[in-house]
């Protein structure tokens, strides 16, 4: 009987009883929070993890803190073209495959700035730095492997701007900047699905719940506690429950459960979030479901394209 997880579910939940000895699996991010959980409850049922980090100090005290043994890491900075590429050149030359890919590393709410490469700095990291680094190893994930974009319902703050995407014209709000780039973060994954089913690799995005990591440092003290009250206020107007913060294993669970646990194509092209498969939800809150432009087939088309042309690489199917 296929078990059925939720909300609280934890990643030790999601994976027991599952062996993954003999796959190899690449986790982005793996510094802090969801990063190191995800990398660690991974390895612990066997699975051989390479995880990326920007500061490769922080993340070997991180992992060794969470019991996290074995993760071999490699340096990169999502904010960088540079480090991306010589990271993705690190993995090419070994030729390793890999079972499942999860981009993880993110920031969010940050203020008004740029990647080293001139790109807004959230679009610049959460989306162009890792459609890049997936796509040039899209060639190491083994046929019926899997890619799983961490997104957030954050999405649901904002469509992406191919018009304006770093800006320029529009006038910053970090709210914004930060849904957009979690809107690409779908649309990214839609694309790539549609790309590379042919051999059964397929790709999802997720959204972990709301978690208190590091990824909250730049929000000023008590932003988050108030973003979080004018939620719980539209949700009893609507007569519904108050919005409750996950841990971090419960956070993880829904790309541990996507990644290796859902069936291929019951996730594939598809947006989940607490261990399921979200429907589609236009209300103004945030509390769950995915907007429908961020699963257009059409619009991740033309993220696809614009996001060649800002980097100034083609990426066949």
């Amino acid at each position: 009987m296929t078990r059925i997880f939720g909300a609280k579910s934890t990643t030790d939940e999601v994976l027991e009883g599952i062996d993954l000895t003999g796959s190899r699996i690449l986790v982005t991010g793996v510094s802090a929070g969801l990063g190191v959980e995800t990398a660690r409850v991974l390895a612990a049922h066997g699975a051989k993890v390479v995880g990326t980090a920007r500061d490769l100090d922080k993340a070997r005290h991180a992992l060794a803190a969470a019991g996290a043994d074995g993760v071999e890491l490699v340096e990169m900075d999502l904010a960088s073209l540079a480090s991306i590429r010589a990271a993705a050149d690190t993995l090419n030359a070994r030729g390793e495959t890999f079972d499942l890919i999860v981009a993880n590393a993110g920031v969010m709410a940050a203020p008004f700035g740029h990647t080293s490469d001139g790109f807004e700095t959230q679009f610049g990291t959460n989306h162009l730095g890792h459609f890049v680094f997936v796509n040039r190893i899209a060639g190491l994930i083994a046929d019926g492997g899997r890619l799983v974009n961490v997104s957030s319902s954050g999405h649901r703050m904002s469509d992406v701007d191919l018009d304006d995407p770093n800006f320029e014209t529009t006038p910053y709000d970090p709210w914004a900047a930060y849904g957009r780039s979690k809107t690409a973060n779908i649309l990214f994954a839609v694309e790539f699905d549609r790309r590379h089913q042919g051999r059964g690799v397929r790709a999802t995005a997720i959204h972990p719940g709301g978690i208190q990591t590091e990824l909250g440092r730049h929000m000023a003290p008590g932003e988050l506690e108030a973003l979080v009250e004018r939620m719980n206020e539209t949700q009893r107007a609507q007569g519904l429950p108050g919005w409750e913060f996950k841990s971090i294993p419960q956070g993880a669970a829904t790309s541990v459960w996507a990644g290796i646990v859902a069936t291929a194509d019951e996730v594939g092209g598809r947006y989940c979030e607490d261990c399921h498969v979200a429907e589609f939800a236009e209300g103004n809150e945030i509390r769950a479901g995915v907007r429908a432009y961020a699963l257009d087939a059409e619009r991740a088309k033309a993220l696809w394209a614009k996001s060649e042309e800002l980097v100034g690489e083609t990426f066949p199917a």
